[in-house]
């Protein structure tokens, strides 16, 4: 121990700072760091300053306050500041040293802004007027993009943490700024109208001239690079003004349009050519997010911030512009869209066109955005933190301990350890998942059924046999939920309707033939006849199964009373393939999206459709494209020997294993090659081997599919090129019923 003291002492006396004093000869050094405690440090500076100690840097140029910064010692800079009221604005200057730790400044601004109501609102109008000058540096174009938009960012967070612990932090929105409110608290967001005007004034300018539908947009490039010229030239950055719209009112087209990556590193390009998008986008990204985060501190927390959905709103189109041509703008900066689901439905499109790989690897960057970086599965620093489970109640004991367990802790890393055996770490932590994904099924605890298929499986309605079934839905939620956040896969398929229940996605009648293939055939046959003079007499009320007993159960209010029309036959089928896909299995479907939402947010989620949420949390299968081959049946005019079915089958062996996944599941409907091959796959009405159909050519078409009976209508294209091409467009579109690019 007196070896670890000698150490830590030779240390920190040699990061000093001196004070001189004027008595005797002395000179008086004070080690900023001689103690660790803080009562200690603000002691020792108490001493130093009465005794008339100066206030000087080193001989490297560090001052007092630089050390107590540095260590976190917010107690001493009060001091400091007490006796050196000019440090206080030093200290807001700081904010902008990228070489201050975040955290240390934000233990040192929380400490000074705690010791009175004044003295937080003065340290918040201070910080403001830093964000709002560093923002215009960023929105000019003589600043250097990635350092002036991580300075913003990085003031603008803790501006907006200094805020929060305030003494009357936000609840219920009442003194909030976007209201309107003269409250002292709304006043110090008045510095920052400024930088949101400008922020305006770009985004209606760039909206102006996408407005002008013209193939070169104008020369504002060629005017923004001057003016960057300019100020580079300059000693000094000037403030930044907004050009005004007459700047532009004799402009002539002439650049060249740029590329659609222009966005896509954090680059920015300055040769002639580019557009005013692709100069301005990053940074106006940048400062939006800025804004972003000072109208979420002014909310409580879980609601959006009403002025902040009216601006989506005004400048939707130039937002929209922003992401289609870099979507990754999403994750760097349109958190918003990822937090805020009335928002992000607005950009959805865009987003599910993107590459499945991207947007998994996005998925993963924001899920474990702000955890410490360690491997994922690892074994916990406490005892108690260890999953320790029974292998003879393997599911029991596991829900157990999972329902007792810090879901926090769950999210950062993953230990499991069996009853009275030793082995821990990756491998146990995969059996485990392995061993809990059968149990998941297994009749005995009556949770899930199977499908008509056999091999997917959808909840109970009956599972209410089952006293404790709720519980172990939310538990079944939460170890897919766990799985996923590990990247562990587990051994589990499920229908394809309950997929689109975890996505929010609404089910529609095809989804029905995985339950019950007839059922499904006879709304087919409803949707595509006629059905004036049948004489059906059907209304909007069903006979279903409630709790063991057959009921007639209303699809709406007064629907015993409706009868069915050819007019409104479309609602009918919706109504009835909503009673029997969700509300029969309503309370299940919650309890299992409680335990998933534990740890998969629902607006991440909604990043993949239901067949890449199957890839996802069950791997992708293997898949024999010979066999295939061997499996699969022609018709309409089609034989193995055409043309167009080599060059389809040359196309399938040449792409990914992903996209052929992908065609799988667009044909019949399941990522997954039963036990025994192509030749055991299954359709609406038993065994139905893969089906080619052949279908007449024209310019644009896409191939379709009938998953009920595993068909692909595949039109006879002129080319093997133009067939790759198509079919993949269709395969990526990834929904039924599309026949037009």
């Amino acid at each position: 121990m007196g070896g670890q003291n000698f150490s830590m002492t030779s240390y920190n006396t040699s990061v000093t700072s001196m004070w001189r004093m004027r008595w005797g000869r002395q000179r008086c050094m004070w080690p900023a760091r001689m103690v660790t405690r803080r009562h200690g440090q603000r002691d020792t500076a108490q001493i130093l300053l009465l005794r008339g100690a100066k206030y000087l840097p080193d001989r490297n140029g560090v001052t007092p306050l630089d050390l107590c910064v540095q260590g976190g010692y917010g107690e001493t800079c009060e001091v400091l500041i007490q006796y050196h009221p000019r440090l206080f604005q030093t200290i807001i200057q700081m904010t902008q040293n990228e070489d201050l730790r975040e955290n240390t400044l934000r233990q040192v601004l929380e400490h000074l802004s705690q010791q009175s109501e004044s003295q937080h609102l003065k340290m918040l109008t201070g910080l403001a007027e830093v964000a709002t000058t560093n923002g215009h540096k960023l929105l000019s174009l003589s600043s250097n993009y990635d350092a002036q938009m991580k300075s913003l960012l990085r003031i603008v967070r803790i501006f907006c943490h200094v805020f929060r612990i305030g003494p009357s932090s936000p609840s219920n929105g009442i003194d909030m700024g976007y209201n309107g409110n003269k409250t002292p608290r709304s006043q110090v967001f008045k510095p920052l109208e400024l930088l949101w005007h400008s922020l305006d004034e770009w985004l209606v300018l760039i909206a102006t001239e996408l407005m002008k539908n013209k193939e070169d947009s104008t020369d504002i490039t060629s005017i923004l690079l001057k003016q960057k010229d300019q100020d580079q030239g300059a000693a000094s950055i000037p403030p930044f003004e907004p050009p005004g719209p007459g700047t532009y009112e004799n402009l002539s087209p002439g650049t060249r349009e740029s590329k659609p990556d222009a966005l896509g590193g954090k680059q920015e390009g300055s040769a002639d050519g580019q557009d005013v998008i692709s100069v301005t986008a990053n940074r106006l990204s940048a400062v939006i997010q800025a804004f972003y985060m000072c109208c979420s501190c002014q909310m409580p927390p879980g609601m959006t911030s009403p002025r902040f959905i009216e601006f989506v709103c005004k400048h939707d189109e130039v937002l929209k512009c922003f992401v289609n041509r870099n979507p990754k703008i999403i994750f760097d900066h349109f958190h918003f869209l990822l937090e805020c689901p009335e928002l992000m439905s607005r950009f959805m499109h865009i987003i599910k066109a993107q590459p499945f790989k991207d947007r998994c690897e996005w998925f993963y960057e924001h899920l474990h955005s702000g955890q410490p970086d360690s491997d994922m599965v690892h074994r916990p620093v406490n005892e108690s933190d260890i999953l320790l489970v029974h292998r003879d109640s393997i599911f029991r004991s596991s829900c157990e301990v999972v329902s007792k367990a810090n879901c926090a802790k769950l999210k950062q890393g993953l230990a499991v350890r069996f009853h009275g055996e030793e082995g821990m770490g990756q491998g146990v932590v995969r059996e485990w998942f392995d061993i809990l994904s059968n149990e998941i099924v297994n009749p005995d605890y009556a949770l899930f059924t199977q499908s008509a298929d056999g091999t997917t499986f959808q909840p109970n309605s009956n599972s209410y046999v089952n006293p404790d079934h709720l519980n172990y839905f939310r538990f079944a939620g939460q170890i897919l939920g766990l799985a996923l956040n590990h990247r562990q896969l587990v051994n589990i398929y499920f229908t394809r309707s309950f997929y689109k229940h975890i996505l929010g996605i609404p089910v529609n009648y095809q989804d029905v033939a995985s339950i019950d293939p007839e059922y499904a055939k006879n709304l087919q046959w409803i949707l595509d006849n006629d059905i004036s003079d049948l004489g059906l007499e059907l209304t909007f009320s069903v006979e279903t199964d409630v709790f063991g007993a057959m009921e007639e159960v209303p699809l709406k209010p007064g629907g015993g009373s409706i009868l069915v029309t050819q007019n409104n036959k479309a609602e009918y089928v919706q109504l009835v393939t909503e009673l029997r896909m969700t509300r029969a299995i309503q309370p299940q479907i919650n309890a299992f999206l409680q335990g998933f939402h534990t740890f998969i947010p629902p607006s991440l989620i909604q990043l993949f459709d239901e067949y890449e949420l199957e890839l996802l949390l069950s791997g992708m299968p293997e898949i024999d494209v010979s066999d295939w081959i061997k499996n699969t049946e022609y018709t309409s005019g089609y034989e193995r020997e055409d043309p167009v079915i080599q060059w389809f089958w040359e196309v399938v062996e040449g792409i990914t294993p992903e996209e052929r996944v992908l065609l799988l599941q667009f044909v019949t409907g399941s990522s997954r090659v039963p036990h025994g091959g192509f030749a055991n796959i299954m359709g609406g009405s038993g065994l139905q081997n893969f089906t080619i159909a052949a279908v007449p050519y024209t310019p644009n078409l896409l191939p379709t599919s009938s998953t009920c009976i595993n068909m692909l209508k595949l039109p006879e294209y002129p080319s093997k090129e133009i067939l790759k091409d198509r079919l993949l467009v269709a395969l990526h579109c990834g929904s039924y019923g599309y026949t037009m690019a």
